[in-house]
């Protein structure tokens, strides 16, 4: 007689038998042993090093999101032009976003841990130390320290979620991650609100997240063989340079809305309360919008939300241009379009790391920091196009990016959900 087939969740133990006269019995009852599903250690474990990491991202881009708000205190402290501390920005953009995958490559040689846990550190200690250095020349040092931090973690934080994440809820996780930065970004100001007198108490949350992700994250460094620079060189190739271009042109049209928003809004009328509840809008939809199309991405496909996420906010931004918030359908429109527009950043992360497995920290920092940072250094050619014609002309060409942003997105091929080195 064949046994009784294993349940999941269950134990099953054998049938028992009783004597009686005749012979063996077989017992009508069956004894069974019942347990509680419940995660795994390592999965367990696998969630808190994803929470910690997430945690050091919202810390360190609200550290970052600093720096522009201090301009003008910074301005005032140390007697340079607008142009001199406008510099400032352009140096943490090239030490934290730029040179991302430069550190993203020396990181895999070395501990991972260090630059998830003193990435953030480093940049905390940096901006609010800002008003306490004597000479604006050690300011620019401090600051591209400060951005030194940033571009370490990123990779280092996004290689230990891709990592630690289930295949099948990659895009999920990566996009929580993300939504952390997200968040940060938004009380970023709220710090800054304190003043450059105040500010260094504020380093203290930088340590303790330090010693927790520290705590928690296990070391980690490249397990597979040493790659030369060559190979490296390798990996920005193929369907992974038309996902850059993709980013780039996204994150343009992105930044572009951002930038001339303001000048847009005081021209029809309106002042910064409007302007910052539009901006608070975008950015929570933003991180929503992240969280939403990751899970799409893990049911559907990365590339299939990609296209879908470009394209269809197309139309959506150019009538929220047009419009005002005057206007009832403007704050619920400027919440679509960030959701939407923004949904296809995580997807795109995930989409580099499965490109290239062997090396997701240097994938990682190719679509957070590189893309971005270069969109950054272009962004000056909106200011200029709106200076000879108007504010909203630039945002309208800005957004007409995402035209070729979409038509490259249906150019990239699905990636294998490949297990991670």
């Amino acid at each position: 007689m064949q046994a009784a087939p294993e349940l999941p969740g269950r134990t099953v133990l054998p049938d028992r038998t009783v004597e009686q006269h005749g012979g063996p019995v077989r017992s009508n009852v069956r004894s069974m042993q019942v347990r509680v599903s419940s995660p795994t250690p390592m999965i367990q474990h696998g969630t808190a090093i994803a929470l910690a990491v997430t945690a050091g991202h919202f810390i360190n881009d609200a550290y970052g999101a600093m720096l522009t708000p201090l301009m003008p205190a910074l301005q005032s402290k140390y007697g340079v032009s607008i142009a001199a501390v406008t510099l400032l920005s352009s140096v943490y953009s090239l030490t934290s976003s730029v040179m991302q995958p430069l550190l993203g490559i020396l990181g895999e040689s070395l501990d991972r841990r260090y630059a998830a846990a003193l990435g953030p550190l480093m940049t905390g200690l940096g901006l609010t130390m800002m008003g306490f250095v004597p000479l604006f020349g050690a300011l620019i040092l401090l600051v591209a320290v400060a951005g030194f931090g940033s571009g370490f973690f990123h990779p280092a934080g996004s290689a230990y979620v891709a990592h630690n994440s289930p295949p099948d809820k990659r895009g999920l996780w990566a996009s929580i991650f993300s939504a952390g930065g997200t968040a940060g970004m938004a009380l970023g100001p709220v710090f800054a609100g304190v003043g450059l007198t105040h500010l260094p108490w504020f380093a203290l949350i930088g340590v303790l997240f330090a010693a927790m992700t520290f705590a928690v994250t296990p070391s980690g460094t490249q397990k597979a063989r040493k790659f030369k620079l060559r190979e490296y060189a390798q990996i920005f190739r193929g369907p992974m340079q038309w996902l850059w271009g993709m980013a780039v042109l996204r994150s343009l049209a992105s930044m572009g809305y951002n930038t001339m928003l303001p000048f847009m809004l005081f021209a029809r009328g309106f002042g910064q309360r409007e302007v910052g509840i539009t901006l608070a809008i975008y950015a929570l939809a933003s991180a929503l919008g992240g969280i939403v199309g990751g899970r799409l991405s893990d049911r559907y496909g990365r590339t299939p939300v990609l296209r879908a996420a470009i394209l269809t906010t197309i139309p959506f931004f150019a009538v929220l241009i047009l419009s005002h918030p005057g206007q009832w359908w403007f704050y619920p429109l400027t919440f679509v379009v960030g959701a939407a527009v923004n949904a296809s950043i995580p997807v795109g992360v995930v989409t580099a790391q499965e490109y290239a497995p062997e090396h997701v920290a240097v994938a990682s920092s190719i679509m957070m920091g590189f893309s971005w940072g270069f969109a950054g250094l272009l962004i000056f050619l909106v200011g200029m196009l709106a200076d000879v014609t108007t504010p909203t002309t630039a945002a309208l060409v800005s957004i007409s990016l995402l035209i070729p942003s979409a038509v490259i997105a249906y150019r990239l091929p699905e990636p294998d959900k490949a297990e991670f080195s």
